[in-house]
């Protein structure tokens, strides 16, 4: 069991430092692992639930796809697969703002300008990314169809692309305006808007796919469409947040916004492409089983799409204590405090492994219940494809805890701007040992779909042993400087008053 107990870092603050305590060598500060622990948990449960309010989002379309029927439901999995194969690279470019807006703010308080330029060439960098991508995504047909998919689902996977590919870009706008709010350890506004988004598409789902008030059935398209109504509603809606609230509205986002800063956009294109091509190799592993699968059956892929949308979701909290970990990783490096920071990693590690490994015990012991509202079990093959997607689901669980752990521990390292090497452990894991394991159990040994799986198991086990080692041995990689800010600088744990949420409740903000 990976990461299961963080070592314990010792207090190294000089005696006499005012407002410390300096405890015994060798022992262990347990004011600062409970602030810790304290602070991950404020800022991590609000990023958590967005993850999962998001991930709502999806698992809508996927449910009521299989109420259109299993042949909706695998083109719809093709579809939305080469769509997100493509939307990691713009994911991991929107990763990085929030990295150097922590640094910053555990510099200084007042950095608003640094953290202006980073959210505005954040914006930028996605925009500019994304654009060759829109152009690829319109011809997801003939990609599909290269890729030998069956004639009879890229159709309807190609329309789905074309009317979802429009919320491309104010969605990965929404995710770096997010990324401004957590840094300000303040991400609740983007869970309200998260929520929010969740009932809109649920609602114009049924509205457009099913034909309902007068709207004609659209099927796929009409997914597509709530897709991208959603993602430029939940962009518009975080935006105002972010311009007229409190304490977010002194950071002046909307300011000099078309003014470039071709070395801030330089910076962050360095730390985000490793990030996206991580990210693309994940990803894009995924993909690549479910376009194998797809040479399999039909049934088979439906039986996929159902047991990775369920462990999708309970990876969403370990992916939320990531992103709190890259937060509260770098406020305590840009303070250069090295204890803070190996705090703020390994108690984000602990808490997402015990997650995972709760949640591995439940789909191990009763996947059926979890298959069960996946499905119109009167519709013709969805007995057979539930009994596959239950055993699939069972064998999710041997993973859960390996893919907690690898993705805090890249988060924590993004919190330093590690970035690089973990895109090379991620592709060594993924594409050298996990897919090819996968396909050569599936054909060659006959195991199908379950083959694949067990690929993941191998991938996913290497990259999460690769990364946290890598963040065990971060000092000795040169990747945290030691040094003693004075206390009001300090942004980890309990000790001071360093974080930026501390100063704007000390200013008499609200608790956003």
């Amino acid at each position: 069991m990976l990461a299961a107990t963080p070592p314990c870092d010792v207090f190294l603050a000089p005696a006499g430092w005012p407002g410390y305590s300096q405890p015994m060598p060798g022992r262990i500060n347990r004011s600062a692992l409970a602030g810790e622990i304290g602070a991950t948990a404020r800022l991590a449960w609000p990023i958590v639930l967005t993850n999962l309010a998001q991930i709502a989002i999806t698992t809508t379309d996927v449910v009521m796809m299989g109420w259109l029927g299993p042949d909706a439901l695998a083109a719809g999995t093709l579809g939305a697969n080469l769509y997100f194969a493509f939307f990691v690279v713009g994911l991991g470019l929107a990763m990085a703002p929030p990295a150097l807006m922590a640094q910053a703010l555990g510099r200084k308080r007042h950095a608003f300008a640094e953290v202006r330029r980073s959210l505005r060439m954040g914006l930028w960098l996605v925009a500019l990314a994304m654009a060759p991508v829109m152009v690829a995504l319109w011809f997801a047909g003939p990609i599909l169809l290269a890729l030998g998919q069956q004639p009879a689902l890229v159709d309807g996977a190609a329309d789905y692309v074309r009317a979802m590919m429009w919320g491309l870009v104010p969605f990965l706008w929404f995710m770096v305006l997010r990324g401004f709010t957590a840094a300000l350890e303040r991400p609740r506004p983007a869970l309200a808007v998260s929520l929010a988004g969740i009932l809109f598409n649920a609602f114009s789902n049924w509205v457009l796919m099913f034909g309902n008030l007068g709207a004609p059935a659209l099927g796929l398209v009409g997914a597509g469409i709530s897709s991208t109504a959603s993602a430029v509603l939940m962009c518009a809606a975080l935006a105002a947040v972010c311009v007229r609230a409190r304490p977010f509205r002194r950071f002046a986002i909307l300011g000099r916004l078309w003014r470039p800063h071709w070395r801030r956009l330089g910076e962050l294109a360095r730390i985000g492409a490793p990030i996206a091509g991580a990210l693309f190799f994940e990803v894009t592993v995924f993909n690549a089983a479910v376009f194998l699968i797809g040479l399999i059956s039909a049934r088979e892929l439906a039986a996929h799409a159902i047991a990775i949308q369920l462990a999708s979701v309970t990876f969403m909290v370990p992916m939320g204590l990531g992103q709190a970990a890259t937060v509260r990783v770098g406020l305590a490096a840009g303070a250069g405090d090295a204890a803070g920071v190996g705090r703020a990693g390994w108690v984000a590690l602990a808490l997402g492994t015990a997650f995972m490994a709760t949640m591995a015990l439940l789909f191990l012991a009763a996947p059926d219940v979890f298959v069960a509202g996946f499905l119109n079990m009167r519709a013709e093959g969805a007995a057979e494809v539930a009994a596959l997607a239950a055993r699939l689901l069972g064998l999710a669980g041997l993973f859960q805890i390996a893919d907690g752990a690898q993705t805090i521990a890249a988060g924590a390292l993004r919190g330093l701007k590690d970035t690089r090497v973990p895109m090379l452990f991620a592709g060594l894991g993924y594409w050298v040992f996990g897919l090819p394991t996968g396909a050569l159990l599936a054909f060659l040994a006959g195991w199908g779909a379950y083959g694949i799986w067990v690929g993941f198991v191998v991938g996913l086990g290497i990259v999460a042993a690769l990364l946290v080692s890598r963040w065990a041995r971060r000092e000795a990689l040169g990747l945290v400087r030691r040094r003693h800010p004075a206390p009001a600088q300090s942004a980890s744990g309990s000790e001071g008053a360093g974080s930026f949420r501390e100063y704007s409740m000390a200013q008499n903000m609200p608790p956003w």
